[in-house]
C-alpha cells in the first residue's frame, strides 16, 4: 500500500516553518499532498492561485509532493485521494491541544486515517502565517520567515 499524506492548510502565505515540516515528512511517505483547504468563509490575504503558484514555487523538483486544493472536510478529501495519513506540525502545547482533538474527530469519521505529528524547530516555534500577514500589512519585509527565494511578489 502507498504511503500517501496530506498536509492541510491555508497557507496564506507559507512560512519556513510549513516548508520545514514537509521537506522533514518527504522520507516518511511515498507522496505528500500539499492542499490548501478553501474556506469560503474565511477572508485571506493572497487568492488561491497565488497561494497555488508559491506551493509549485517552493517545491518544484520535488517529484514526491504534489500541489491541490479541495473544500469540505479533509477526511473526504484524504479517501478522494487514497490517502491514509494527515501530517501535522506543532509549535507549541496549545497547537497539541487543538490539533489531537481535531485528529481524534477524524479517526471517528475516517478510521483508517492516522495524523501523524512533527515537532517544528525551536527557530519556527513563534513564526506563523498569521504574523506574516500582520508584517506586510504593517510593511515589512518577511523574507527571512518565508522560504527562500520566495518574494511574494512584493520585491523584497
Amino acid at each position: 500500500m502507498e504511503r500517501i499524506a496530506i498536509f492541510p492548510g491555508s497557507f496564506d502565505p507559507i512560512t519556513c516553518g510549513h516548508e520545514d515540516i514537509i521537506n522533514r515528512a518527504v522520507p516518511l511517505f511515498d507522496k505528500i499532498i500539499v492542499s490548501i483547504g478553501r474556506n469560503e468563509d474565511k477572508k485571506n490575504y493572497f487568492t488561491i492561485d497565488q497561494r497555488l503558484g508559491f506551493l509549485k514555487t517552493v517545491f518544484a523538483g520535488n517529484i514526491k509532493i504534489e500541489i491541490d486544493t479541495y473544500e469540505g472536510l479533509t477526511v473526504d478529501y484524504c479517501r478522494k485521494v487514497g490517502a491514509n495519513y494527515i501530517l501535522r506540525g506543532l509549535r507549541t502545547s496549545a497547537d497539541f491541544e487543538f490539533e489531537r482533538s481535531i485528529g481524534q474527530v477524524n479517526k471517528k469519521l475516517y478510521p483508517e486515517i492516522e495524523t501523524i505529528f512533527l515537532l517544528t524547530h525551536p527557530e519556527y516555534t513563534s513564526l506563523n502565517s498569521s504574523v506574516v500577514r500582520d508584517i506586510l500589512r504593517h510593511g515589512g519585509n518577511v523574507s527571512q520567515f518565508i522560504p527562500e527565494g520566495l518574494s511574494l511578489g512584493l520585491g523584497f
